[in-house]
């Protein structure tokens, strides 16, 4: 699979071939070495001599021949592009000249004539300007990405195969920056170069022109030239819409007026001013192709009128008619172009295009080489008498030949430490091996020639060349390379060597300087400097020690007594004739380091003598120089030097230089130098006892910070002439400062063991001698230099670094001053290598077959080795029975596409293909053979599958998807796309499709991702007759957003220009943006400048309008999918426009409009804010159309910082009335604001200042901040309050309602400055007008609130809304009525309305359901409940203005429970209700005198009716003789003893049972004998007997008890008989009537007789009424 010798150094061929930018190499300027290679293939010379030797050559030696001139001429295609870069670049400056000059030069007469034309082609021109800087920029394409490439081609500058494997990084450039770029012409034929001297001489100064300004000029502007339209182009126009013929007629009429206006400006310029000669502003260069190729000249001319451009063949007119498939001439903006077709060799000849106009003519040459394959030549050519063509040259080895040199057993990047010794070397094998040619070996150190030395020796084998360094030495280290030259041919292979320090003597010393040089010597002094060292021991270098040795001799002198920090000293005291070395030492405070190399030998002698041996060398050197003096002769006396100078000045000394001056006679003249001190005339001769004879003297011994004036005068025999002018004041001092650090420090990564460092150069950096940089391991601390000796440029490889480990990096900046501080230290990275080969493509499909090819596609490889692919190799075999056969090259070429067409196949033979990728590493491993395909003609009517799908713009929620359209459409053309998509891991039957209509378009975004999933994605075509086969699966892609994403960015600047732009810091060396619209490439840069800097770019509308609409991405090439894009449509296009408008007239921005307030006082405030003022802004008040100025009735303001405008008036009366207008000015940007104050407004605004201005009275003395107001607390209670100001101990307060002072309790102590007044359980009477008045000594202030109507209901719903709130959740309870839903709230009030819903219908309230409220309960009775009333109940509380709702489900178990407890509670009750009880009647207990009747009677209870039975003392007791028992009617029973004695005392219990229970109620009897009885008490008749009764009180708790059961349960008392007289109106609190009547009636009883105690209750309300009472009070 090796490519034709003719085709290796082409490395993009293909690309070119398919109109894609050719990538171009260094500019021949930096290659200047090497320019002599470029013709060696041209000479005419060559060709004559190699004429018999083309007889002779073998078939093998022109294979290898040919190859070699091909490429030289394509080295000078190389040097070509330089000139075509300038000349591209003058000539848009030029055609930008040339379309002023059109406009200027127009008068009166041409414009009548030329303004229809003008109209017709005003459309094309912007068009046309942009369509050739289009043009112009596609010819620099790629430059920048091949900068690799380029550094890949320094090993071994010879071509190579594309499949070769490449060197990795150029050594021999690895540390020059190319700072611009050199763009050149993209054309299809395979171009190669023949250039003459004269030629190659006017690029070199274009390219160092170029090289110098490193930037190319821009410009605009094109000559249109008056045409006739086409009929395709008249049609064209009348297919225009009504609105873009407005908008073209508009622009016509506009450019007319302009025209015209510039005809008026300049109808008095002189004509002949504007008209200019042609000038080529690039010229066509020549060629060296093959035959049956085709050719093309390209040249750009500018001139006023626009030139005629014609070209000439041998000085003959070439005609096109005559040879119409021939030639072809085109003239395009400015461009002008030849093009021959299958050139033969009667082609080869000298080519001219001629430029004319009225200002002149100029002609530019080319040449053209056609060769032929070896055996093809014309042999009559080779004797024939006439000359033959320029560049078509024979050696003597072969036709068109050059030597192979190659490089075996290479030398590698090395590391040594000083005093070592070091060798390199290299095996050279050059083929065809010649006896009588010996190369010519060269060795060079950073691109200076290397000369054998002490230091250095060279030798050559004959086969094997090497170098050694005897005793190396920092000044040794740099980037050696070993050219081999071959007569005009040369290769070349670099290595770099690093030289470390040699261990100090002194542990912590510095590192020993190097580079000491020998500046400026003169008879009695010399200037050294030297480099700093990288080392510094850890500790600052303090300054350096020079050292001096006279040539001959082993004695060193130390000739500073104190370390010089500047490194750069002036030795003085040399004796005249002498020759010296010089070295230098460096000194910290740890201690001196080591020597540094010795300087080479210089001669104490003056400038002139040391120039007058060099010319005429006398003796050989001896290491003195006798200096001899000439007799004088006669002559005129001197004039005076002229031009002195300054030319260096320290703290240590001044370098004077002058020129000799005119009048001088014959005789040598000599100088005295002459001092003094600025500001005097006391002039002091320097040189006293000998003049010097050279131009150029150092001045010493002059104190520092001073300042000094020097002149200079000469003197001869004849005198000392006229002193010089005086130099201006000099300061001696240092006026070189140390540079600032580096900045921008950037690694990236070059091979497994070093890294490529970049880095911007320090701003104001003077005289700088390079750079150091250090590395370190990420963690360790550790600093290791990387280089020893100092680096030049802004870019170093930094080598012998650890594989995998990751380093961190900073510079410092080296010059004379001394070293800078270090850099920032760099972003950590990883030690790999930063290209290789690529992996297999995969996934090989077939995109179409026919009968005798077939057409396929393939994946880009997922490893592309670090940089772009640059093309693919497809290999094919057969297959036949399963065999496969030997594989066979389809492409020689390689291909940029991921789609070919094999062709010549066998129909219905079965195939395998497989294909490499190649890319500057070289060419990577095959894929795997694909599944085997037959060649078959396809037919069916389905497109076939779309391919190159690829995702991009990859997000954590979306993406976009682009493909490329079926190679085969099938039976009829493709209606649209359908895009398919899954989870990776989903099985296939997961497939989706995204798009429910065919898409036109080629690319889709694609959103609703999930964050994190891995996706893949497929294309179907579709047609008429149905949707295709589906595309290659792609790769998966997770959705996410990496770090460090950007997007694109759409700006407007202040001037109103509209930008996309995109930026990445993600880019390699050979990155670059690619902008897209639809995802297309933008090929049209009319409406559009493109323009990227560094990591930013930036894409710049020239006019946008609708023709911009559309998606616009931007792809970084080089990186790991670095992409982004936005969408302009009609919406953000208004946007846009809006904003560039504002921008180009700008206006003040404004945050808030003119405004009016009143201020405390009652003043009135007007004011505005701006966003942003400048210093310099400016306001303007107007009032009425009148302007108003600061004074007493207005104060203005305005606040630059803040961008507050602001006047303030102290009261507003009735003429202030109008309109009020500020005016702002800041730059030219301009703003208003009006506020209008008439009738209701100003009214309203006065009214509101008088009232401010009372108020502010008012609040001199204590007054209310927050008027009178009403609170709701948490408890439901009213709080009045307000909050009051400017109080003090004597203040007091007062509350009234209805004009009725509220007594309060506490006085208010305002601390916290509120004042309240609590109303509890607020209701009706409550309402009412609340007053609090403050007062004291300062005055008073009221407020008032009103609680009536309106706003009582107000509060009352506040109120009732806080009730509801607190209401607790409804609870279930049974009852033996019924079932009970309640609920507490922490108060009621009548205004709280209640509700209650049964399963959402509201319920009608009966006998059986009824609601009610029972304290702060609310409730509803459910008696007797069935299952109808199941369900949800909800109790509605209604505030007056929301419902509140409160729910609880009586249903299923909750029901069930309740009813059951309803159930128990009834058949409770009615046995309680039943069962047997003692009403009343019976006292506790009974006290009775001996001998007295007792009866005691009471009420008993039953259903049915109970037994009754009596105990006395616990056991059973029945009527006898004394005691009568009695049981009547079943309710009465009483106990009667006819005449007590004592053994009747004792405990008497009645026992009343039924079949529902039983109750007994004791009383106990005590008979109190008569003897023991006084007879008489005080206060009380004897016969009298007082029956007495004590209550039994009862607790609270206990009372509750009562309360809580369903039953009424009779008093307990004690009834105590005594002769006393009870109170008649004592009555426990709950008896009866009857009670009170029984009481009376044993009361009554004052006849000596028995005295009876009867109490009997008798309950005034049946059992059942009693029962609800006590059930209605239970909680």
């Amino acid at each position: 699979m090796s490519l034709p010798f003719y085709q290796r150094h082409h490395e993009h061929y293909d690309r070119a071939y398919r109109h894609k930018a050719l990538q171009s190499t260094v500019s021949q300027y930096q290659k200047e070495a090497k320019s002599k290679s470029a013709v060696y293939a041209q000479g005419s010379t060559a060709y004559s001599r190699g004429s018999a030797a083309y007889r002779h050559a073998s078939a093998a030696d022109f294979s290898l021949d040919s190859s070699a001139a091909y490429s030289h001429g394509s080295s000078a295609y190389d040097l070509e592009s330089a000139a075509y870069s300038y000349g591209s670049t003058a000539y848009d400056h030029s055609a930008a000249q040339s379309k002023r000059s059109a406009a200027y030069s127009l008068d009166s007469e041409s414009l009548s004539k030329s303004s229809a034309a003008y109209r017709h082609g005003s459309e094309s021109i912007n068009k046309l300007a942009a369509a050739y800087r289009l043009g112009s920029e596609a010819y620099s394409l790629g430059l920048k990405d091949s900068n690799l490439m380029i550094e890949d081609q320094s090993y071994k500058m010879s071509p190579k195969a594309k499949r070769a494997k490449h060197n990795l990084v150029s050594e021999d450039k690895e540390n020059k920056a190319i700072d611009y770029s050199v763009p050149i012409f993209t054309g299809r034929e395979v171009s190669i170069s023949g250039i003459t001297d004269t030629e190659e001489e006017r690029i070199k100064e274009s390219a160092a022109y170029v090289a110098k300004r490193n930037l190319f000029a821009t410009g605009e502007g094109v000559s249109v030239s008056k045409v006739a339209k086409s009929t395709s182009e008249e049609q064209h126009r009348e297919k225009k819409s009504r609105k873009v013929a407005i908008r073209e007629s508009a622009e016509r009429v506009a450019l007319k007026k302009t025209l015209e206006d510039t005809q008026a400006f300049h109808k008095k310029l002189n004509q002949d001013k504007l008209l200019h000669a042609p000038e080529f502003i690039i010229e066509p260069r020549s060629h060296t192709i093959w035959e049956k190729q085709n050719v093309k000249f390209h040249c750009s001319v500018a001139g006023w009128p626009a030139p005629r451009v014609t070209w000439y063949k041998n000085n003959v007119p070439i005609d096109v008619q005559t040879h119409p498939d021939k030639y072809i001439i085109e003239s395009r903006y400015g461009l002008h172009s030849l093009e021959i077709s299958t050139c033969d060799f009667d082609d080869t000849a000298q080519y001219r295009a001629s430029a004319m106009n009225v200002k002149g003519e100029i002609s530019a040459y080319a040449s053209l080489v056609v060769k032929r394959y070896k055996g093809e030549i014309d042999a009559s050519l080779l004797y024939a008498g006439t000359s033959m063509p320029l560049g078509f040259g024979v050696t003597p080895h072969g036709y068109a030949s050059r030597f192979e040199i190659r490089f075996v057993d290479k030398f590698d990047v090395a590391f040594g430490r000083e005093g070592e010794t070091m060798s390199l070397g290299c095996t050279v094998v050059i083929s065809p091996d010649i006896k009588r040619f010996k190369p010519d070996i060269e060795w060079y150190r950073n691109g200076v020639l290397i000369t054998p030395s002490k230091w250095v020796q060279m030798h050559w084998s004959g086969e094997r060349a090497s170098l050694t360094l005897t005793h190396a030495n920092k000044e040794d280290e740099g980037l050696y390379t070993l050219r081999v030259v071959m007569g005009d041919y040369y290769e070349e292979y670099s290595g770099y060597v690093f030289v470390r320090d040699a261990d100090a003597e002194i542990p912590g010393a510095p590192g020993a300087p190097l580079d000491v040089q020998c500046l400026d010597a003169n008879k009695d002094y010399v200037i050294v400097s030297w480099k700093q060292p990288a080392v510094d021991g850890g500790n600052p270098i303090l300054g350096y020690f020079i050292d001096r040795c006279e040539v001959g001799t082993t004695h060193w002198t130390q000739c500073n007594e104190t370390p010089v920090k500047f490194a750069r000293f002036p030795v003085t005291g040399l004796i005249e004739g002498r020759s010296y070395i010089f070295r230098v030492r460096a000194v910290n405070k740890a201690g001196i380091s080591l020597p540094s190399r010795v300087s080479e030998p210089v001669a104490a002698l003056d400038p002139a003598d040391r120039a007058r041996l060099r010319s005429h060398p006398s003796a050989p050197w001896t290491g003195q120089i006798i200096v001899t003096e000439e007799e004088p002769a006669e002559g005129v006396v001197p004039g005076p030097p002229t031009d002195l100078q300054v030319i260096e000045a320290t703290k240590n000394y001044v370098v004077l230089s002058w020129k000799p001056p005119g009048q001088r006679g014959h005789e040598g003249i000599m100088y005295f130098v002459e001092k003094c001190v600025a500001g005097t005339e006391d002039w002091q001769r320097v040189n006293t006892e000998i003049p010097v004879k050279s131009p150029r003297f150092a001045v010493f011994d002059l104190a520092e910070g001073k300042s000094y004036c020097f002149r200079v005068r000469c003197c001869n025999s004849a005198g000392i002439g006229e002193p010089s002018e005086a130099t201006e004041a000099t300061v001696v001092g240092d006026k070189l400062d140390i540079p600032k650090a580096p900045g921008r420090i950037m690694p990236t990564r070059n091979t497994d063991t070093s890294v490529v460092v970049t880095w911007t150069e320090p701003p104001d950096a003077k005289e700088l001698v390079g750079y150091y940089i250090e590395s370190s391991v990420v963690g360790s601390g550790r600093w290791e230099p990387c280089n020893n000796n100092p680096v030049k440029g802004t870019r170093f490889i930094c080598h012998g670094l650890i594989n995998g480990e990751k380093y961190i990096f900073r510079v410092r900046a080296v010059n004379a001053a001394g070293l800078s501080e270090f850099s920032q230290d760099s972003e950590p990275i990883e030690v790999q290598a930063a290209i290789a080969a690529p992996s297999p493509p995969y996934d090989i499909m077939v995109l179409e077959s026919v009968r005798d090819s077939m057409v396929l596609g393939w994946k880009q490889p997922k490893v592309i080795g670090g940089t772009e692919i640059t093309g693919y190799y497809v290999n094919y075999r057969e297959v036949v029975d399963g065999v496969p056969g030997k594989w066979m090259e389809a492409n020689i070429k390689a291909i940029s596409e991921r789609a070919y067409r094999i062709q010549n196949l066998k129909e219905n033979m079965v195939y395998q293909f497989q294909v490499a990728a190649a890319n500057l590493a070289g060419v990577g491993t095959p894929s795997l053979p694909s599944q085997p395909f037959k060649c078959e003609e396809w037919t069916i009517a389905v497109p076939g599958p779309p391919h190159d799908v690829t995702c991009t713009e990859v997000r954590k929620d979306s993406l976009v998807l682009l493909w490329k359209e079926p190679v085969y459409t099938g039976r009829s053309p493709i209606a649209g796309y359908y895009v398919d998509m899954k989870e990776t891991e989903a099985k296939e039957e997961r497939w989706r499709s995204v798009n429910e209509k065919p898409l036109q378009k080629k690319f889709l975004k694609i959103g609703g991702l999930k964050q994190g999933v891995s996706y893949v994605f497929r294309v179907r075509a579709t047609n008429q007759a149905g949707v295709g086969k589906p595309s290659n699966v792609t790769d998966p892609v997770v959705a996410e957003t990496r770090p460090g994403t950007k997007e694109v960015v759409v700006d407007v600047d202040d001037n109103g220009v509209i930008s996309l732009n995109f930026e990445c810091d993600q880019m390699s060396p050979n990155s670059k943006f690619v902008w897209s619209k639809n995802y297309e490439p933008i090929e049209d840069d009319s409406r559009l400048n493109i323009d990227a800097k560094g990591g930013k770019s930036k894409a710049t509308f020239k006019d946008l309008g609708e023709d911009d609409l559309g998606v616009y991405s931007c792809v970084v090439t080089d990186t790991d999918g670095v992409s982004s894009s936005h969408t302009i449509d009609e919406e953000e296009m208004k946007r846009l426009l809006a904003l560039s408008h504002e921008r180009k007239f700008p206006t003040v921005p404004l945050a808030s409009e003119l405004a009016v307030e009143i201020l405390e006082k009652g003043e009135v405030r007007f004011w505005l804010q701006a966003e942003k003022l400048s210093g310099n802004a400016k306001a303007n008040f107007v009032f009425n159309d009148k302007e108003i100025f600061n004074g007493e009735k207005y104060k203005m303001k305005v606040d630059q910082k803040t961008g507050l405008v602001e006047m303030i008036m102290d009261k507003l009366e009735d003429k202030d009335e109008g309109t009020y207008t500020f005016q702002l000015q800041d730059g030219k940007a301009t703003n208003q604001s009006s506020l209008v104050l008439i009738g209701d407004v100003f009214k309203k605004l006065q009214d509101e200042a008088d009232f401010q201005r009372k108020e502010w009275h008012r609040k001199q003395g204590p007054h209310f901040v927050d008027k009178l107001g009403w609170e709701v607390t948490d408890d439901c209670n009213v709080m009045l309050k307000c909050k009051v100001a400017n109080i003090k101990k004597e203040t007091h307060i007062v509350w009234y309602k209805d004009d009725r002072e509220i007594m309060v309790d506490e006085e208010h102590d305002f601390k916290d400055g509120v004042c309240t007044l609590l109303i509890s359980e607020f209701s009706k009477k409550d309402a009412g007008t609340y007053e609090v008045i403050l007062k004291d000594d300062r005055g008073k202030d009221s407020s008032e609130l009103k609680l009536k109507d309106t706003a009582f209901a107000d509060l009352m719903n506040e109120v009732c809304r806080r009730i509801a709130l607190s209401a607790t959740d409804l609870k279930i309870r049974s009852t033996a009525e019924g079932i009970r839903l309640y609920s507490y709230v922490t108060y009621y009030v009548e205004d709280l309305r209640v509700g209650w819903v049964h399963n959402d219908t509201q319920i009608r309230f009966t006998d059986r359901v009824k609601t009610g409220v029972t304290g702060e309960q609310i409730w509803l009775q459910i008696n007797e409940p069935t299952p109808q009333d199941k369900g949800k109940y909800t109790m509605e509380l209604f505030d007056g203005k929301t419902g509140h709702k409160k729910t609880v489900d009586l249903s299923g178990q909750a029901f069930d429970e309740a009813f059951a407890e309803f159930q128990r509670l009834k058949q409770a009750a009615i046995a309680e209700k039943n069962r047997a009880r003692v009403l009343g009647g019976l006292p506790d207990v009974v006290t009775i005198q001996e001998g007295k009747a007792l009866n005691l009677s009471c009420t008993v209870w039953g259903d049915p009716t109970p037994e009754v039975s009596w105990l006395k003392n616990e056991k059973s007791f029945v009527s006898d003789a004394n005691c009568t028992l009695k049981f009547e009617s079943g309710k009465k029973v009483s106990f009667t003893i006819s005449a007590v004695s004592t053994l009747d005392s004792g405990k008497y219990s009645l026992v009343v049972k039924n079949k529902y229970g039983t109750e007994t109620s004791d009383v106990t009897v005590i008979v109190i004998s008569v003897s023991g009885l006084t007879d008489t008490v005080q206060g009380h008749d004897q016969n009298n007997l007082t029956v007495s009764k004590k209550k039994k009180t009862m607790t609270a708790s206990k009372r509750k008890e009562v309360e809580k059961k369903d039953f009424i349960k009779p008093h307990v008392e004690e009834i105590i008989a005594t002769e006393e007289t009870p109170d008649p109106n004592e009555i426990p609190p709950a008896e009866t009537e009857k009670d009170t009547k029984s009481k009376q009636q044993a009361a009554e009883m004052t006849d000596g007789k028995a005295a009876v105690a009867e109490m009997v209750p008798q309950p005034t309300e049946s059992l059942d009424k009693q029962g609800k009472k006590l059930l209605e009070k239970k909680p």
